[in-house]
């Protein structure tokens, strides 16, 4: 198997074709003929010499994934099942909103963090992605906006697919600057959100990272103790270590931070749990807000959507205690809504078929 070409970022690329005799411009050819042009074999760069031509084909690829299904809702959001060169799957989202095109992509194949109400978490991590493998989401996304011809392109990216992106940290740096970088694809930095379920250790690192990027913390639970009973990701990040490196993030960056909060019908959407997490946050009332997202039930776990009133009475009281929130726009509700449940079922279904 082939590494992808899109793994590697300008600099990389620069550094490794100079180091087997090409001169620099070269890699700003093939930069331009993949971002730019969105060519899809190599042989198709027709202003890169022969040699260098046969130099990428013989060590990398364009294409490592391969579509296997493809669900568009009447809404217009696409959910993607990718198949990966070694046969595992995974999933991509392009969500259609007034503002752009949205992408949300995945990091890794399964994901260890073990959220209790979550589809990702169903089949346990095998790997993490590459770079090139996540960039290459995007890609093959914007090829079917491409296939359209009527000029749509990605303009924003949310990594909150499959797995934990701050565990799968390096390869999730380089894939941003990939995605960023003025010469290919342009996607602003402030177009970027990285959702992370707590890893304080990669927050603090983050934090130095001087990125424009946003973040988002899958926070879910106003104290510890119910916390810990729905994410177990919570016994080695307790909010004891998690809010100071959310509160260096804060100090080191003044980026305004998104705290995002699933509806558990009577499990964490009560009015007491909206007045801790007003208390919770009310020190970083002025750079945070509250996403509140409506649950997409899953097969495999016994929790329910909050009621309607109890989402709006926990909104209310979120603001009459001076927390800025919203409730998430839900797209997609007629396909394979939450985060990893279209895999979950693909892969579930080639198990009982014995392929």
């Amino acid at each position: 198997m082939k590494e992808s070409i899109y793994g590697l970022t300008f600099d990389q690329l620069t550094e490794w074709l100079l180091e087997r005799g090409h001169k620099k411009f070269r890699a700003s050819q093939v930069w331009d003929w993949l971002y730019k042009k969105r060519v899809k074999e190599f042989s198709q760069m027709n202003n890169v010499n022969k040699d260098c031509i046969k130099l990428l084909e013989d060590n990398f690829a364009i294409q490592t994934l391969t579509t296997e299904i493809k669900q568009e809702s009447s809404d217009g959001t696409i959910k993607f099942l990718f198949k990966l060169q070694d046969g595992n799957v995974i999933e991509t989202v392009l969500m259609r909103f007034h503002y752009g095109q949205s992408v949300c992509v995945t990091t890794q194949v399964g994901c260890n963090i073990g959220c209790s109400f979550c589809a990702s978490g169903l089949l346990k991590k095998s790997r993490d992605l590459t770079s090139g493998e996540i960039v290459e989401q995007i890609m093959n996304v914007q090829h079917a906006l491409d296939e359209k011809a009527n000029e749509e392109r990605v303009s924003h990216i949310v990594i909150m697919g499959i797995g934990e992106p701050f565990d799968n940290y390096d390869n999730m740096m380089d894939f941003l600057h990939v995605v960023n970088s003025q010469k290919g694809l342009s996607i602003g930095a402030r177009h970027i959100t990285v959702s992370t379920s707590g890893l304080a250790k990669q927050i603090y690192d983050f934090a130095n990272e001087d990125l424009q990027v946003n973040l988002a913390i899958s926070l879910h639970a106003p104290n510890d103790e119910l916390r810990t009973k729905i994410m177990k990701i919570n016994k080695a990040y307790p909010l004891g270590k998690l809010m100071p490196a959310i509160d260096y993030y804060l100090e080191k960056t003044n980026r305004r931070i998104t705290f995002e909060y699933i509806m558990l019908r009577d499990v964490n959407d009560h009015v007491e749990e909206a007045k801790q997490l007003a208390k919770l946050l009310s020190d970083k009332r002025h750079l945070s807000y509250v996403n509140l997202i409506p649950y997409n039930p899953v097969d495999d776990h016994s929790y329910q959507r909050s009621e309607k009133e109890s989402i709006l009475a926990f909104y209310d009281t979120l603001k009459k205690n001076g927390i800025n929130c919203v409730i998430r726009h839900e797209n997609g509700t007629d396909i394979d809504a939450a985060c990893g449940q279209l895999r979950s079922k693909q892969v579930k279904k080639l198990e009982k078929t014995g392929k």
